[in-house]
């Protein structure tokens, strides 16, 4: 080991076997902290070529449990986004591409930050449960194209015992070790097509344009490299996407988008990437092709009734489509007013999606309890024009004094006395 570190310090590729007893060892607990935590420091100062990349995820993927969706007719499609505020994509884009015949076999985990995963999201809906077995789940995603299962415990071990090990060693802003350890946890799900949704701004993992396209890069040539059709999509997240912050306020907005009512980003989002998916299942000639199909789907409601069958396929109650106040509710409404005319100029993701964690939308720790019902929804987005007065969000929440969120709000909602343009929603798309 003492002659891999040396050999990665000095700027050398490690082969595929070095990286393989790497990774072995340090699974089994042969190799200790202190000799990954300098290799990953050597890692962080000189980068891995591409073929090292492509070898530390598959080393990953082997050290556990890999998913065999063979059984699942079709080109299964999965989609990750690496995070951010309000993103409720999973929730119209599994339903939505279901509806089209691209199967959706997705495991999903649940959220630590500002609001639940999509496993927690899909909890306020009454009855809704992911506890089912692989061989009901592969039944599931055959019969209605789509299923949602939780996380297996042993998928990726090597990849939470490096993060957690980057996390303590200042490594985690490494481009190959954040790459890897995405894609790992994707292929070892047994997507045969990934479609990523790279953020990028203030309220994202990588804060920069040219990070953020180093980093779906990284991600699209890993996948296209050990097999699996990979493409990214750069997109926005310098504030909240759609307007709804929260677990059972999203599940809400997702069933408007559905219905083709949801906000004007999430709904172009989703459509976008979605093309992307049902273009890599094969279900679409062309990307235009795919577009119309799902546009098509929303308006003809077979995509919301998609959703009505997923849900009760899990347990759910499906009636929580056509009557939304069936959903957890907050006892108290507050607006959040401006305190003069303007235009807002910058909402501060990652603050927003903070003040919604304050509100209990959200886990501060693991051990933290979730409140479906709470969190915040927007009633102005970045270049709109504002008078005093105007409501500029509704805060939900379960207790009446909500002054310190406030404070947090209108710290990170900011005013500007001149017009602003909207910022681009989509920066650009790489596929190779």
């Amino acid at each position: 080991m003492v002659d891999l570190i040396e050999k990665k310090r000095d700027g050398q590729e490690l082969s595929t076997e070095e990286i393989q007893f790497i990774i072995n060892g340090y699974t089994d607990g042969s190799i200790p902290d202190y000799q990954v935590s300098a290799l990953t420091m050597a890692i962080f100062f000189k980068g891995m070529t591409e073929k090292e990349r492509a070898d530390l995820t598959m080393a990953m993927v082997k050290s556990g449990d890999q998913i065999d969706l063979s059984k699942i007719e079709g080109i299964k499609v999965d989609k990750h986004s690496t995070g951010g505020v309000g993103d409720t994509t999973t929730l119209v884009l599994g339903p939505l591409v279901a509806a089209v015949g691209v199967p959706v076999a997705k495991m999903s985990g649940r959220g630590l930050g500002h609001t639940g995963g999509t496993i927690d999201k899909l909890e306020a809906v009454s009855g809704f449960h992911v506890e089912i077995d692989n061989e009901e789940f592969i039944q599931l995603v055959n019969k209605n194209k789509i299923a949602v299962i939780g996380q297996s415990g042993n998928l990726t071990p090597a990849d939470k015992k490096l993060y957690a090990l980057r996390d303590v060693t200042a490594t985690v802003d490494s481009i190959p070790l954040i790459a890897s350890s995405i894609m790992s946890k994707k292929i070892a799900a047994g997507a045969d097509a990934i479609v990523l949704d790279v953020k990028t701004g203030a309220g994202a993992f990588m804060k920069t344009l040219d990070d953020s396209r180093e980093l779906a890069k990284a991600m699209v040539q890993i996948g296209n490299n050990v097999g699996r059709n990979t493409m990214a999509v750069i997109s926005d997240m310098s504030q909240p996407l759609g307007f709804a912050i929260g677990n059972a306020l999203e599940v809400q907005e997702a069933i408007d988008t559905l219905k083709g009512e949801g906000p004007e980003d999430l709904t172009e989002l989703c459509l976008t990437l979605g093309s992307h998916m049902v273009y890599l299942a094969k279900k679409a000639e062309t990307l235009k092709e795919a577009r119309a199909l799902l546009e098509g789907a929303i308006k003809d409601g077979s995509a919301l009734e998609s959703f009505k069958v997923f849900l009760s396929s899990q347990g759910g109650d499906a009636s929580v489509v056509d009557d939304v106040t069936k959903l957890p509710q907050a006892k108290f409404k507050i607006e959040l007013e401006a305190k003069e005319d303007g235009y807002v100029s910058e909402i501060v993701a990652d603050e927003i999606g903070t003040a919604a964690m304050l509100l209990g939308a959200g886990r501060a720790t693991k051990e933290s309890q979730i409140d479906l019902a709470v969190g915040l929804v927007l009633r102005k987005k970045i270049g709109d024009k504002v008078q005093k007065g105007d409501s500029l969000l509704t805060i939900h929440s379960n207790f009446e004094d909500v002054s310190e969120v406030k404070d947090i709000l209108y710290s990170n909602i900011r005013l500007a006395k001149d017009a602003i343009e909207a910022p681009v929603l989509i920066h650009e798309e790489i596929t190779e």
